[in-house]
């Protein structure tokens, strides 16, 4: 597996992130030891995860996927395996919310806790918080560093703006940087990243973990009418949003070059991401050890140019 580097952190990733979002939530925590293993197996190393996963089930209160993983990672003895990234910003509830220094501080120590490890390997903002200034929220994160507690930090959900002041605000304070953003982007959702962020992230060296790799399943061609809605728990939120004549238009390119180059819709909508400028790792979760090897032969999937011009012409907004 040939791996990348991420933004100027020192970290090597590999080419797809396993999405954390899953574990303790729709992939139980033995499905979830096994496709951690699975993913590992197949020559991966970059797994994301956040301390509000999966708050929004009923029932749970936040952290559920950062225990699963600090639970693998005990049984497993795989933490120099793999690369650790999780986030911190979202609202936990009773006040434990945005990027106070001293909430951050708060945060990774029960973050750590929870993962059963001594670092994190990319520690994110999980949204901006426009309420603290930059500098205090980047100093806090410095203190990480040094530390020891953080190796790098990444951004999500910035905007080109905040993500170029908050880049401008570090080099002008000697602090660390933000070395990676996580915005939304697929074949569907391009135009607010490709606008802005790509051309800054390409320009400042940062990487680009993009989640929703898989438009919540909707690429895959999984949801073709509102019928299909019903295949999942988030189905209906996500026929809502993709179904329609743009969508299918996109999934009617993606049948045609999977077809020819013997492939699935899913891998191809993930393989065109791969390859796009400035893209390190794209982010996608599974659910079952068939749909981790669909990600396993995206990651191996060469498009030519035949291919990329019909999914880029579809999918053009």
């Amino acid at each position: 597996m040939n791996l990348r580097p991420l933004g100027r952190s020192g970290l090597q990733v590999s080419p797809l992130c396993f999405g954390g979002n899953v574990f303790g939530w729709t992939a139980d925590e033995a499905t979830s030891f096994s496709l951690l293993d699975a993913w590992l197996d197949a020559g991966f190393n970059f797994i994301d995860t956040a301390d509000v996963y999966s708050r929004w089930v009923p029932g749970h209160a936040g952290g559920e996927s950062e225990a699963v993983i600090g639970r693998w990672l005990a049984k497993s003895g795989k933490r120099n395996q793999i690369v650790l990234a999780t986030k911190v910003g979202k609202d936990m509830g009773d006040g434990k919310v945005g990027l106070r220094p001293e909430y951050i501080r708060q945060a990774v120590e029960a973050s750590l806790k929870r993962l059963q490890t001594d670092h994190i390997d990319l520690y994110q903002s999980h949204d901006d918080d426009a309420s603290v200034p930059l500098a205090d929220t980047l100093g806090a994160y410095d203190d990480l560093v040094k530390a020891g507690k953080v190796r790098a930090i990444g951004a999500s959900n910035f905007t080109a703006a905040r993500l170029g002041e908050a880049l401008a605000t570090s080099e002008r304070l000697g602090l660390v940087r933000y070395e990676s953003l996580q915005p939304l982007f697929n074949l569907y959702d391009r135009a607010v990243f490709e606008k802005e962020l790509q051309p800054l992230c390409v320009d400042q060296g940062v990487g680009v973990i993009n989640f929703y790799a898989l438009a919540a399943g909707f690429l895959t061609g999984k949801y073709r009418t509102e019928a299909d809605a019903a295949k999942s728990a988030r189905g209906k939120n996500t026929t809502a949003k993709y179904l329609n004549a743009r969508g299918l238009r996109i999934l009617a390119a993606l049948d045609t070059v999977a077809a020819r180059l013997n492939a699935t819709p899913g891998q191809v909508a993930v393989a065109w991401q791969i390859v796009q400028p400035g893209i390190t790792a794209p982010i996608a979760s599974a659910t079952s050890l068939a749909q981790l090897q669909d990600l396993v032969k995206a990651s191996q999937l060469t498009l030519d140019a035949e291919a990329l011009a019909t999914l880029g012409t579809a999918s053009a907004e």
